[in-house]
């Protein structure tokens, strides 16, 4: 661990500071020592120095110049003062410009590795801090978020757009369609990224603990409440909170819910001190609150609080383009988790996944391709290996699509359907290219264009 990080050392006084340098080395640190202030901030700007012990009194600057200028230029590195000259009054003030600690002269060696050791544990804690919510913004990047068609665009258009607002946002779809990873990606690309998301379902928790669960409570609040417990609002101060299914929220916690939003401030249950908050709102829902409303279900004044920027997504049925790439992602993802090698699909199959209307949206599809990869013993997927549901639906389709009965048949509509899913397919061995597509269906290339105009798949 400690030959991970870098230190520099700051000592006018060349034996102390050999010395010093002697110590370290061979206590495994990988250290490297100057002479002087400006010795040491030139050091700083041609190299990554993790850890800088520096005397606080030096020829040329102070100590406290120097960890100024390192917390500017470096904020993650950290600072060890060491002076022969204490004072209660430079050590204080030493802490108040962020010093990691302070020691006096003469050194005391086991006690100076000691605060060294914390430092290292401190910094390697900070990075890999830093790591981790980097990971969380590259996953939750638009770039992530799979979808090419046309309504997958605008609610992409959309996000770009509120990302640069603290507006409350009101996210409505099917269940499935990726509320929640829309609304970690306006967090994790928007201002707040550095601060706490923090998501609640509200209909997966019983009414008598949503309220502690949404605003906390004091201990002795009521039967079983041992402790103080800091609620999700509070838990997402300076961040943001989601509110999943919202319109399962009982009535009464709407009113709290709408002071809270009007307030920006909320208190506890068992106490009537109001806490100052500053979270960005964001909620869910599957059902149609505006029904909800007119039904006396859901508060009029909190549904225009929390619907400020609606975003609709769309049904997996409504973008059939985004089903290939959806396919082959999961697929990926599953063959590379289980270590088996990347799977094809044939015609067939494929052609039934995409048909399938798909009511449980993404995550049923992301369901069924990890059950397929589990259970399908080769490296190619047929439709044998599909759910029972998939495959009988897609036997029921192509039996009745095409059949003329007493009842009639749309005829422009199932044309309609046959050139949507040949010109999708003909796109996605294309890579989009529309006059390679054009070629592959025998069709000049303003032809198909004009056809992508009419069935709705043209951007």
């Amino acid at each position: 661990m400690k030959d991970r990080v870098k230190i520099l050392l700051i000592e006018d006084e060349e034996p102390s500071r050999e010395a010093l340098l002697l110590l370290l080395k061979g206590n495994g640190f990988s250290i490297k020592g100057c002479g002087s202030g400006m010795e040491g901030l030139r050091l700083m700007e041609t190299d990554r120095f993790d850890i800088v012990i520096s005397d606080l009194f030096l020829p040329d600057i102070s100590g406290i110049d120097i960890l100024q200028q390192i917390k500017d230029s470096s904020p993650h590195t950290e600072v060890i003062l060491i002076t022969g000259h204490a004072s209660a009054e430079t050590a204080v003030k030493a802490m108040k410009e962020g010093a990691f600690d302070y020691i006096t002269k003469p050194l005391n060696i086991d006690e100076l590795r000691i605060i060294i050791d914390k430092a290292v544990e401190k910094h390697l804690l900070v990075n890999e801090n830093v790591y981790l919510k980097k990971q969380l913004r590259d996953k939750y990047e638009f770039a992530n978020i799979i979808g090419s068609s046309p309504a997958m665009q605008h609610v992409f258009s959309r996000m770009k757009r509120i990302i640069k607002t603290d507006s409350t946002v009101l996210i409505l779809g099917e269940s499935g369609t990726g509320k929640e990873l829309v609304a970690k990606a306006v967090h994790f690309n928007g201002a707040r990224r550095e601060k706490p998301f923090i998501a609640i379902n509200c209909s997966a928790i019983p009414e008598n603990l949503l309220e502690s669960e949404l605003f906390g409570h004091t201990k002795g609040s009521f039967t079983g409440a041992i402790r103080d417990k800091i609620g999700k609002f509070e838990a997402a101060n300076h961040g943001t909170i989601f509110l999943d299914e919202i319109g399962t929220l009982p009535m009464h916690l709407q009113t709290k819910l709408l002071r809270v939003l009007q307030e920006e401030e909320v208190e506890k249950v068992g106490s009537n001190k109001p806490i100052k908050l500053d979270a960005r709102v964001i909620s869910a829902t599957n059902v149609d609150l505006e029904e909800e409303v007119k039904r006396g279900n859901f508060r009029e004044d909190l549904y225009y609080r929390l619907n400020v920027i609606p975003i609709t997504i769309p049904p997996l049925r409504e973008r059939t383009e985004d089903i290939l790439p959806l396919i082959r992602h999961f697929l990926e993802k599953n063959c590379l988790e289980m270590h088996r090698s990347v799977m094809s699909i044939d015609k067939e199959a494929f052609e039934a996944l995409e048909l399938y209307q798909w009511p449980g949206n993404v995550r049923e599809l992301e369901n069924v391709m990890e059950r397929i990869v589990a259970l399908t013993e080769g490296d190619h997927i047929t439709l044998h290996d599909l759910p029972p549901n998939i495959n009988r639906a897609y036997s029921e389709r192509e039996e009745s699509s095409t059949r003329v009965t007493e009842d009639g048949v749309d005829l422009v509509k199932t044309v309609n359907e046959i050139e949507r899913k040949m010109i999708g397919e003909a796109l996605v061995l294309a890579k989009g290219v529309k006059a390679r597509a054009a070629v592959m269906l025998n069709l000049n290339r303003t032809t198909l264009v004009e056809k992508m105009k009419r069935l709705g798949m043209e951007q």
